[in-house]
C-alpha cells in the first residue's frame, strides 16, 4: 500500500495579508543632524514610520495593496503579481512573528526629536523648549 504524502501546510491560508498592508523602502542611513531632521519630516505624515533592521534604514508606508481581498486576504492578481510579491517567502512571513525585532523603530516625529537630542546634544534641552508629551505617558482626566 502506498503511503499518502503529507500535505504541505501553506501559512498564507491562515494569513490576514500583513505583508500586503505596507510598503518598506530602503533609505540612505542618516549621517548628520540635517539627515535625521529630514527623516523627522517623513514622520510628521500619517501612516509613515522609519525602522532600522540589521543596520539598514527603511521608510515604511502603511497602505494596503489594492489587490488584497478583504474577504479572504488573498491576492486578486496572484498569477500576475509583481516580482517583489513573487519573491516574498513564507519563511520570513510576518504571520510567524509576534513582533518585529527592529534595531530602531520610529513611529512619530517626537520620537526622532528625542533620539536626535540624545545623539547630538547629549540629551540637553533648551530652557525655551516645552516639555515633550507622549500620549502613552499622559494621564487621562
Amino acid at each position: 500500500m502506498a503511503k499518502k504524502k503529507k500535505a504541505k501546510t501553506n501559512s498564507c491560508v491562515k494569513c490576514s495579508g500583513l505583508c500586503c498592508r505596507y510598503v518598506a523602502l530602503a533609505i540612505d542611513p542618516p549621517e548628520d543632524r540635517g539627515d535625521f531632521d529630514d527623516i523627522r519630516w517623513y514622520l510628521v505624515h500619517k501612516g509613515v514610520s522609519v525602522f532600522v533592521d540589521k543596520k539598514k534604514w527603511y521608510l515604511c508606508v502603511d497602505k494596503k495593496c489594492k489587490y488584497l481581498s478583504g474577504k479572504d486576504y488573498r491576492c486578486k492578481i496572484y498569477a500576475k503579481r509583481p516580482r517583489i510579491c513573487r519573491g516574498h517567502s513564507s519563511i520570513d512571513c510576518e504571520l510567524d512573528k509576534n513582533d518585529y525585532d527592529y534595531d530602531l523603530h520610529f513611529t512619530n516625529d517626537k520620537q526622532m526629536e528625542e533620539y536626535m537630542k540624545v545623539k547630538f546634544d547629549n540629551n540637553k534641552r533648551s530652557k525655551l523648549t516645552p516639555p515633550l508629551q507622549f500620549p502613552s505617558l499622559r494621564q487621562e482626566n
